[in-house]
């Protein structure tokens, strides 16, 4: 009851030994060198990776906050200039209502200088009508009064004498 598989072959034992030796052999002088600094070089970049993405999170978070303050710098010089204008605007509305008031007065002083001057030209007007009006009515008067001679005479008489008293 010889069976192969059961009993090992002392020359198979050698012989498998023997490449396993020259083959761990090759692999270590060939093979095992370049496996391990590829594998090394390939920690080393993923280490740089991983280092470059801490710096880039870094640098991100450091933009994020650059531009949270540019943020903040733009807000308030917006509300400043928006303060700006407002008190601009209130100071053209006070300036526009002041020029306004100051010509509204302007126009109703020459308004009631024109009256002023219309009214005196009325007067003047009136006075002329009524000096008008008692010349002719003293004409009409004189008329009837020195229709006769006897009257005129006592007339000159009396501005003759008025004139010699003077």
């Amino acid at each position: 009851m010889d069976n192969p598989l059961v009993t090992p072959d002392l020359g198979l034992i050698v012989w498998t030994t023997l490449v396993f030796c020259i083959l761990f052999f090759l692999l270590a002088k060939f093979a095992w060198k370049p496996i391990l600094n590829a594998v090394n070089e390939r920690e080393k970049s993923i280490e740089e990776a991983l280092n470059k993405a801490e710096e880039a999170k870094i640098q991100m978070a450091e933009l994020v906050s650059a531009n949270e303050d540019l943020l903040k710098q733009a807000r308030i010089e917006r509300d400043e200039m928006l303060k700006e204008a407002r008190v601009m605007k209130d100071k053209l509305i006070s300036e526009a209502k002041n020029k306004a008031n100051e010509d509204a007065d302007r126009i109703i002083a020459s308004a009631r200088e024109s009256i002023h001057h219309e009214k005196m030209a009325a007067v003047t007007e009136l006075k002329n009508q009524v000096a008008i009006l008692s010349v002719e009515i003293a004409e009409k008067i004189l008329k009837e009064e020195l229709s006769s001679t006897s009257k005129q005479e006592a007339l000159i008489n009396s501005v003759v004498d008025d004139i010699h008293l003077n």
